[in-house]
């Protein structure tokens, strides 16, 4: 490395990269570098524009790339506040046109970094991936850039910037690198069930070291950065990684090494369900001649992992996948699994009004993150509130990881009552939240909850802390085979409706109704009309 100019406070000094030829091996990434005693900021520079590079990239699985101008240096980019910057319960979400201005995003990933402690950030390992959305793949290699710059040692990205945010929850809480490091937190970009494309959402949000989103202390904290911002740091000459390709691509800045990590989308979580489920038991129901199913991803994240959940790992054909293959615009469609957006699954189940053909015995559908999910029985639908009531008191029996009991459960506040009976009937400690998944990390970080759901189309467990729309699949699917394990070679299957019947027989059936208004426009509301 070549130190031009003078370090003293009122010569800024530049950093410029020795050029180093590019190599590549397929051993383990190295141990981090000794770090240089010089730490200098690039203000200014009168040196001429740099030609444009190539994509940085690891050739393949395993490699890890040093190249030559890989030696990166660090700019202080000055700024102004936007307003409107406050993440809600799921983050910041704003058309992709909104993220687009300049320095918009910059400022509200500056605004984090600033509202995290150091050692979260320095030498620190973060994931940043999503649902794969319009503009995604720009803004991971936005963030990878100030990541470095704010000396974060590692940035872990899923292959095509693919990661569900079940599976970010899932890799920060088990992920391990060769050098023994685990992530600190993530920024996840999704909108979640909101529409993408160019015209469309786009969100961001930041989960902490449980796996879980940021707690609203560190949300307050990252508003009220945003109303105040200055500056962000970026390393502007660190080029482009190519998040295609699996691999390693390692760089040294003025702190020292730092590393994108690409890496495989599915394996980490498929990996966690094995030892939640078991798989052999479900990989026998969906083997039963008698037994037929469905999966529609509505093409989003959850289609990077249907094939080898579904189909790879336990035997479904490949024809019970629906729609997914993950793109930026999700097919042009809402990806929200409910029944009415969810339109071509609802009518393969028979409950469209156009169904003439014999329904599969089980559909489900995840949204675009992945974290909600739907359940369909041949024509019968299940409300999300019965469904978190019904794996509840079915856990015990049907899933491993359960099988020395639950420690409590809970309900968001709309959520019905169905699973409040349940709790009771069972002896379980029962909680109501406020809508906010933060809330039941709160309860399983304290050991106090194994189920929880919302009347939002979300349920989980405690194996990570975000709702997790696969997993309600997997739940479902043991159930099914739990309930029919003496019974796949007999005249009739136990089905989704038998189940549900059983249960409001055994613990009362619960109604409520929800409504959603979307895009409306606030000012020609009602004012005697509240939306929450």
């Amino acid at each position: 490395m070549i130190l031009l100019g003078s370090s003293s406070p009122s010569t800024p000094a530049i950093i410029a990269p020795r050029p180093r030829r590019l190599r590549h091996r397929t051993t383990t990434p190295s141990l981090p570098h000794s770090r240089s005693p010089h730490r200098h900021l690039v203000l200014a520079s009168s040196s001429p524009a740099p030609t444009p590079r190539p994509l940085a990239r690891a050739h393949r699985p395993g490699a890890v790339a040093t190249a030559a101008e890989m030696v990166f240096s660090v700019t202080k980019k000055e700024t102004k506040p936007y307003e409107g910057q406050k993440p809600g319960t799921s983050g910041l979400r704003k058309k992709v046109t909104v993220f687009q201005q300049p320095h918009y995003l910059a400022n509200f990933v500056q605004s984090t970094f600033n509202a995290l402690p150091a050692d979260q950030v320095k030498g620190a390992t973060i994931v940043v991936s999503g649902d794969g959305r319009y503009f995604s793949k720009d803004a991971v290699q936005i963030i990878a850039k100030m990541a470095a710059a704010n000396g974060v040692r590692r940035v872990w990205v899923g292959q095509d910037s693919l990661l569900s945010t079940p599976a970010v929850s899932a890799i920060i809480r088990e992920r391990i690198s060769a050098d023994g490091a685990k992530a600190t937190g993530a920024f996840i970009l999704t909108a979640s069930h909101n529409p993408g494309g160019p015209t469309e959402d786009f969100g961001i949000k930041y989960n902490m070291g449980n796996g879980g989103p940021a707690p609203e202390s560190v949300t307050d904290k990252i508003f009220s950065n945003t109303k105040t911002i200055t500056e962000y740091l970026i390393a502007e000459d660190l080029p482009n990684v190519d998040i295609s390709v699996i691999g390693v691509t390692s760089f040294t800045g003025p702190e020292g090494p730092f590393d994108v990590d690409v890496f495989d989308s599915a394996t980490d979580y498929i990996k966690l369900m094995k030892t939640i489920f078991d798989f052999e038991s479900i990989k026998k129901l969906l083997a039963s001649p008698k037994f037929s199913f469905c999966f529609d991803g509505l093409h989003g994240v959850a289609g990077a992992y249907a094939k080898r959940m579904f189909v790879d790992e336990l035997g479904a054909s490949e024809s019970s996948l629906l729609n997914c293959v993950p793109k930026e615009d999700f097919g042009g469609g809402h990806p929200d699994p409910n029944l009415t957006y969810a339109k071509e699954l609802v009518d393969r189940m028979g409950l469209g009004k156009t169904s003439n053909v014999e329904p599969p015995e089980f559909g489900a559908a995840a949204d675009g993150d992945a974290d909600r999910n739907m359940v369909l029985g041949k024509r019968f639908f299940v409300t999300p509130s019965d469904s978190v009531a019904i794996i509840a008191a079915n856990a015990v029996q049907s899933i491993p990881y359960f099988a020395s009991g639950l420690k409590g459960v809970a309900r968001s506040m709309p959520t019905s009552a169905a699973l409040d009976v349940v709790a009771k009937n069972l002896n379980l400690k029962f909680f109501e939240v406020p809508t906010g998944w933060k809330f039941f990390g709160n309860l399983m970080d304290a050991g106090m909850c194994s189920v929880c759901g919302e009347e939002s189309f979300g349920t989980g467990s405690d194996h990570i802390r975000e709702k997790d729309g696969i997993w309600a699949v997997l739940a479902w699917l043991s159930i099914l085979a739990y309930k029919n394990k003496d019974n796949l070679g007999g005249d009739k299957l136990v089905t989704v409706e038998d189940i549900v019947l059983q249960h409001w027989a055994t613990y009362g059936r619960h109604y409520y109704t929800r409504y959603d208004y979307e895009r409306m426009l606030m000012q020609k509301l009602p004012r005697n009309l509240w939306l929450t």
